[in-house]
């Protein structure tokens, strides 16, 4: 039988719009393999919404790597874990790395540096811490000894996944110079130099990063303006439950992650809507499902928390009496606190 002159038309056109539509279908297609690894900033703790996964790893649908897989049909394997360093993404997390997986961010080195550790060293008043001492001690290592740890974290990616598009994922500053906090002392000096250590993790990522040909995702400039006691506020402050204080909120994932590190994985910036969050939240049961299963390995990870400053200890009584300060009196204690941080400023100088 022959076929009509317009049908053989139709035919031939329907033919060229399909193999347009293939040749324009982005290298980011539905169902790419997406692994997302590191520590609490990836999990999503601070968003106060967690997978039951069996584990204190604290996954949220509202972290910025589960948003990015709900927005592009990514299938996501959601290894990142609270109080995850190097050896822990090395020992638990790059298992999921295949030579398929065609998308990987990572977040880690703050807990190597012992930022938790540090943030509780400066929340208590100067009279009785060494904050710039704690200061000093994260950027040593920062400096001297992370880059090494990172290059071999960054070798192993590729060895596992050598087709795969890498993002390292950087911090935020969390302060923006005052404290409304009534439970810590952090003084304005602490606060930039705090600052300033994010900065300088940041850049050894960043060029650890370009040195093995990855990409740097910077939060840094999208977090400007909407630090701890920023309006509006996307890090947490001292927080209940404790764990929460000092990481993002929901939307420091969804305004300030998003954009940031979605340009990397998807080709665009991504924009939080209802739809997406939807989308998001009912990712919910699949991703715990999928999590469980690497539930014993993940609870060998030991979660990095803030510890809130407790002026009852007999550390704190003891500490108070050499300086003089009476522990009734926020008064006292603030006016010691104060004279005690001009000296740590004039020790700089």
């Amino acid at each position: 039988m022959t076929t009509p002159r317009p049908a053989l038309l139709a035919l031939a056109t329907a033919g060229a719009t399909t193999l347009i539509a293939a040749i324009a279908l982005p290298a980011q297609a539905a169902g790419s393999s997406y692994v997302a690894l590191g520590d609490s900033y990836s999990s999503g703790t601070g968003t106060r919404s967690y997978l039951n996964d069996g584990t204190s790893c604290q996954r949220s649908v509202y972290a910025y790597p589960s948003l990015i897989a709900s927005a592009s049909g990514y299938s996501l394997n959601f290894r990142a874990c609270s109080g995850a360093k190097i050896p822990d993404v090395t020992n638990t997390q790059l298992s999921a790395l295949t030579s398929s997986t065609a998308y990987v961010t990572i977040s880690v080195g703050g807990n190597d540096a012992g930022f938790a550790s540090v943030l509780t060293t400066c929340a208590l008043p100067s009279w009785m811490s060494n904050c710039y001492g704690a200061i000093d001690k994260a950027n040593a290592y920062i400096n001297n000894t992370l880059p090494s740890a990172l290059n071999t974290l960054y070798a192993s990616i590729r060895a596992r996944s050598p087709q795969a598009k890498v993002t390292v994922v950087g911090y935020p500053r969390i302060f923006n110079g005052e404290d409304c906090n009534a439970f810590t002392w952090f003084s304005p000096t602490e606060e930039s130099r705090l600052n300033a250590t994010a900065d300088l993790l940041n850049s050894k990522l960043a060029s650890a990063a370009a040195a093995r040909g990855f990409s740097f995702a910077n939060p840094t400039s999208r977090f400007v303006g909407h630090a701890v006691c920023d309006s509006p506020e996307w890090i947490n402050g001292l927080s209940n439950p404790i764990s929460e204080s000092y990481h993002p909120k929901v939307d420091g994932h969804a305004y300030g992650y998003l954009p940031t590190v979605s340009p990397y994985v998807t080709g665009s910036a991504l924009r939080m809507s209802a739809g997406l969050k939807a989308t998001a939240a009912a990712s919910a049961d699949r991703l715990a499902r999928e999590q469980s299963a690497y539930a014993a390995a993940d609870r060998r990870i030991q979660p990095k928390s803030f510890v809130a400053p407790d002026l009852s200890t007999p550390a704190a009584k003891a500490a108070a009496a050499r300086a003089g300060v009476d522990l009734s009196s926020r008064a006292s204690i603030d006016a010691a606190d104060a004279a005690y941080d001009v000296r740590q400023r004039a020790a700089l100088r």
